[in-house]
């Protein structure tokens, strides 16, 4: 049984269409999968990358992109009312409903849901509290739940940059990291044993800074 973790912030367009298409690209293999909420503004600050909202161009397109995915994969996506918006609470609130760092597929799927399903504000607070009355049986309910969620985004998010995570979502497994929604054929294929990876992984990445 393979394991993969999946590096995810709620914020991110390409999180939720990776989300949906998983189930197929993995589909026949025995596999294990572990979501894990890390801060993207985080990581793109540790790397010095305005990201796709930082240019205004860009922006413009990756809105436009996301919302024709959406529709071409059949899995749906309506921008919400804002974007980028502080995707902390979400990320918190994801944390709560752990003991390790890691979420389970239901609570992923339905914050994801919850910002990238109906065009709404994903900070509205009436929509915040019953996103948390959706995920009431997933919540640990002790008092300390809310200051634990918040050290475990931090290490996780330190920890994803210590792996060479730099943004999301990113699929790790056998020590190797995968960015995007455009790699999971590639994700798909080492965890068939392409014979390419033995070869070419490293290779690959190893030419000389220009």
């Amino acid at each position: 049984m393979k394991e993969i973790t999946c590096y995810l912030d709620f914020v991110s367009p390409y999180a939720w269409l990776a989300f949906e298409r998983l189930p197929q690209v993995l589909e026949g293999l025995s596999y294990r999968l572990a979501y894990r909420p890390v801060l993207l503004g985080a990581l793109l600050k540790a790397h010095g990358n305005p990201g796709p909202a930082g240019i205004a161009p860009k922006r413009a397109w990756t809105y436009r992109h996301v919302s024709w995915l959406g529709h071409s994969l059949d899995v749906g996506l309506d921008m919400p009312a804002r974007h980028p918006f502080q995707p902390l609470p979400l990320l918190r609130l994801a944390l709560e409903c752990s003991d390790d760092g890691l979420v389970n597929r239901f609570v992923a799927g339905s914050i994801l849901r919850h910002v990238w399903l109906g065009g709404a504000d994903p900070l509205d607070p009436a929509r915040l509290d019953a996103l948390r009355a959706q995920l009431a049986e997933q919540l640990r309910s002790d008092e300390g739940a809310p200051e634990r969620a918040k050290e475990l985004l931090r290490a996780n998010t330190d920890a994803a940059a210590a792996r060479g995570v730099f943004g999301v979502p990113a699929f790790e497994v056998d020590g190797r990291l995968f960015w995007g929604l455009d790699s999971l054929p590639m994700l798909r294929a080492a965890l068939d044993g392409d014979p390419w990876f033995t070869s070419n992984w490293e290779r690959a990445a190893s030419v000389q800074q220009g």
